[in-house]
């Protein structure tokens, strides 16, 4: 009996233990089945993967000129050092091996460990740019006891001008942890999978999709540990777009170089085309600190500086116009019906305001003054009576058409909107009603008045070519350089304002006749050409009633600033320019100058080249 209920124990459990090895087999090949059949493209994906690298190959970035071909912006080829801080464990005994090495300075080590703390995850970080052949030949002998760090053969992009034009050109920047989101919020992130620099400021931010070009790849066959065998296939790289500006790089390097030390913006353009031939702004700053970060010591010197100058004053910096505004407020009279030419004042040297006197510059006055006269003499007095008289929105309502208190839309980023008053505005932004003894002070250029050189230059360019309103740019064309086709690019947008012939001409003859014999009349004596012009002179604090302006009992940042608007030749003007000298004095004194330089070098000496304008 006990062998029996043993035996069938036996079988039993025998039974049990067959179908559950049954069951494992059967688990087996339903697995197998499922890789080998179901899974086999995804794995056999996986194992290629892991066979086969993929190594970007850097797109080489386009190149930026100016109008007449000089390369502002290029790729020099070098090495760099590079770290990948993710792979190294001691980054501080990492970098006590390198600076003997590579002869690392204390900014190379401050600007490194900035970088590094901004770099996306993976990135490897540049800890010397620009090796030198002695440099490259002691770390490639070292590369084995160094982990972490490689030696790259990259474009580097350069800046040979250094401090000139860097607002306009800006500069390029490593991709940040920033940057990075943006890209993702744009939804742009693919496109610049194994890119490490993007477009930070002016146009190489501005038109970053034109200049950066695609990025290639190399398919390349490793082993297990990393071990490259060979090249498979290769997806060369597409060079970025070159871009050719409207800028006349020597007119630009002229005038940064005529402010010297002084601060200030100017801008320089065709009436015509809209086109830019000079977009200055001083102080300046060297784009190529930038490329690769910047050391913090000296970023933190250029960003609090009092002197900012990272700030972008032809675009960004606003100014009360001073006198340069009359010829606009000359057009707002005769455009609302307030004055006609003839019409007079008697100009004692003041605007007597219930019992507020706003002085004139010339203390004894002018006289008899008609419109004509008082561009001419600048006289206050007549453009304080004549903002009284047509009220802050009347005005609004006739400036407006200018552009002034708006974006031109010039094509870099960046650009501000300035201020032209009304009391709506007032209302908005400080919740209080307009005062009629706010008004008088907005005739003459000043009271809430701020405008950018840039829409001061371009409603003096309306002024020029009869009123029509054109749109400030800086890139004329596009060339791919693969097939060196061109792109020119279509002009942009203008809008016609309703000015009269005999108005424009009114104020043409009265603008020239500052140049003869009114207050521009010293600077452009013997000039080749017809000018026309306005002085301007904005002060920067207002002093007492009683109080006389003495520029050399005051601190030099606190002294007012000098102005001038231009255009020539005044037959068939091919120039418009604004200029602002930060603190310079008399319109007449510092901007003027510059302007005077600038006409001859344009009309004279480039026509004499055979570089005329349009």
């Amino acid at each position: 009996m006990i062998n029996a209920i043993s035996q069938s124990d036996f079988r039993r459990r025998a039974t049990v233990a067959v179908l559950f090895v049954a069951f494992l087999f059967g688990l087996i090949l339903l697995r197998l089945g499922t890789l080998q059949i179901w899974q086999f493209d995804n794995f056999a994906t996986k194992a290629e993967n892991n066979r086969v690298a993929l190594l970007p190959i850097q797109a080489p970035r386009g190149l930026i000129l100016d109008r007449y071909g000089l390369v502002l912006a290029r790729n020099d080829a070098g090495f760099s050092a590079e770290i990948e801080p993710f792979k190294v464990e001691d980054k501080e005994g990492l970098i006590a091996s390198l600076r003997d090495l590579l002869k690392l300075s204390e900014g190379d080590i401050r600007r490194f460990k900035r970088a590094v703390a901004d770099a996306r995850k993976f990135d490897s970080v540049p800890i010397k740019t620009r090796l030198t052949d002695e440099e490259v030949a002691k770390l490639a002998a070292r590369l084995t006891q160094l982990p972490g760090v490689k030696l790259e053969r990259r474009a580097i992009r350069s800046y040979p001008f250094g401090l000139h034009g860097a607002h306009l050109l800006g500069h390029i920047g490593r991709i940040s942890k920033r940057d990075q989101e943006r890209l993702e919020r744009d939804d742009l992130s693919d496109t610049y999978f194994g890119v490490t620099h993007i477009g930070k400021l002016g146009l190489e931010k501005s038109y970053e999709s034109a200049l950066k070009g695609e990025i290639g790849f190399q398919r390349m066959e490793v082993t297990a540990s990393g071990r490259i065998v060979r090249e498979l296939d290769i997806r060369p790289a597409e060079p970025g777009q070159n871009i050719s500006l409207s800028i006349d790089f020597e007119l630009q390097q002229l005038v940064e170089n005529l402010y010297g030390q002084r601060k200030g913006a100017a801008v320089v353009l065709s009436p015509k085309t809209g086109e830019i031939l000079a977009l200055v702004s001083m102080p300046t700053f060297d784009p190529n600190l930038f490329i690769d970060g910047i050391d913090p010591e000296l970023w933190n010197g250029l960003n609090n500086s009092p002197n900012k100058p990272l700030l972008n004053r032809a675009i960004r910096g606003i100014y009360p116009p001073g006198s340069t505004y009359k010829p606009f407020m000359a057009f707002a009279a005769l455009a609302s019906g307030e004055r006609r030419p003839s019409d007079t004042i008697s100009d004692p040297g003041y605007f007597l305001l219930d019992n507020h006197r706003f002085r004139d510059s010339k203390p004894e006055g002018h006289g008899t003054v008609d419109m004509k006269k008082s561009i001419v003499v600048s006289s206050d007095t007549y453009y304080y009576k004549l903002a009284f008289d047509m009220g802050v929105d009347k005005i609004f309502k006739h400036i407006s058409p200018f552009g002034f208190g708006a974006l031109t839309g010039i094509d870099i980023d960046g650009e501000v909107a300035g201020i032209l008053p009304s009391t709506s505005w007032k209302k908005k932004r400080f919740g209080k009603d307009w005062f009629p003894g706010e008004t008088p002070s907005i005739g003459i250029g000043q009271g809430y008045n701020a405008f950018t050189m840039l829409q001061l230059a371009r409603g003096t360019a309306a002024i020029a070519n009869g009123g029509r309103l054109v749109t400030p740019h800086l890139v004329r064309q596009i060339e791919e350089p693969s097939n060196k086709n061109k792109l020119l690019l279509d002009p942009p947008a203008e809008r016609t304002l309703a000015l009269e012939e005999d108005w424009i001409k009114l104020v043409h003859e009265a603008m020239r006749e500052v140049n003869i014999s009114g207050t521009g009349a010293n600077v452009f004596r013997g000039a080749k050409y017809a000018a026309a012009g306005k002085t301007g002179t904005a002060q920067v604090f207002t002093i007492g009633q009683n109080e006389k302006y003495q520029a050399n009992k005051i601190p030099e940042r606190l002294r007012d600033h000098s102005l001038f608007i231009a255009f020539a030749p005044i037959e068939d003007p091919k120039v418009a320019m604004a200029i602002v000298v930060e603190n310079g004095g008399f319109g007449a004194a510092a901007a003027a100058p510059i302007a005077r330089k600038v006409l001859d070098f344009l009309l004279v000496e480039q026509a004499a080249k055979g570089r005329t304008l349009p």
